[in-house]
């Protein structure tokens, strides 16, 4: 197909694929009243989409998107405010965890809803690594604690502020600190060269992160292996993340054991209006 497909019979002429396109990589023909892209609109597309998405009538594919390709967003699945706040709200960092392995199909599922969130340009750059094993977990733990020992050892300040030495004695009497003994853990990883790596790896974690409640599954950050896993040599060596890329975030994920009921409060937010 060429880059930019119009069914001419489909369209009505209300132009607001052109409208919705970030880029204004279409334009109207003045003659026709039908969409066409712009020179070298090929070139500087991003593939978001917009166009297509944003088309009653499914009359505009381009190159990669084709509009039957698209499956119709379902309206009456969407969520009122009322849902979306008691989502969000109800939201808690998990760290008691049922010792029950995780379907893989439910951690694609979720995976497969993070890779929608929003990423700078469309770049969709964030991968994925998955410990989904309680043995591959307590490895990855175990090294994180080595790393400790070597920060305590070296009189790092991150040591005191950190309190490792009780995290690395907890550790020794059998109480994980790292990962909760969570059966699973999902890291986000990007190129390290591209800019927005850190916030485009933070935003899908947190998608996946609140959609794992609509599975049973409860997720709390991995901090400490956050921090050990972009300053320790050998746990990168472990990881063996393709070249150049580096950790964006990581969760540690299971089966809830303990059901919450009531939603706790939190400070009110401050806001500068400018009107």
């Amino acid at each position: 197909m060429s880059f930019l497909t119009i069914i001419e019979e489909k369209c009505v002429h209300d132009g607001i694929c052109a409208s919705e396109c970030p880029l204004m990589l279409i334009e109207i023909n003045k003659n026709t009243l039908l969409p066409e892209a712009i020179n070298e609109a090929e070139s500087k597309c991003i593939k978001c989409g917009h166009c297509v998405a944003v088309c009653p009538h499914g009359a505009i594919s381009v190159k990669e998107i084709e509009a039957d390709a698209c499956y119709p967003i379902k309206k009456e699945l969407k969520l009122s405010i009322y849902q979306i706040e008691q989502l969000i709200k109800s939201r808690r960092s998990v760290r008691k965890y049922l010792n029950k392995k995780i379907e893989k199909e439910k951690l694609s599922k979720l995976i497969d809803n993070a890779r929608y969130a929003p990423t700078g340009g469309n770049s969709q750059q964030v991968q994925w690594l998955v410990f989904n094993s309680n043995e591959v977990v307590q490895k990855y733990a175990a090294a994180t604690i080595e790393f400790m020992k070597a920060i305590v050892k070296s009189g790092h300040p991150m040591a005191e502020k950190y309190n490792l030495s009780v995290m690395i004695e907890r550790w020794e009497n059998g109480i994980d600190g790292i990962f909760r003994k969570a059966p699973a853990v999902i890291i986000a990883h990007a190129p390290k060269e591209y800019g927005l790596a850190t916030v485009d790896g933070t935003i899908a974690m947190s998608y996946l992160d609140i959609a794992a409640e609509s599975l049973n599954l409860g997720c709390c950050w991995a901090g400490f292996f956050m921090i050990a896993a972009t300053q320790s040599p050998a746990i990168l060596k472990m990881l063996n993340l393709p070249e150049g890329n580096i950790c964006t975030g990581a969760l540690m994920i299971g089966y809830t054991k303990n059901k919450y009921e009531r939603i706790p409060p939190r400070k009110e937010a401050t806001i500068i209006w400018q009107e």
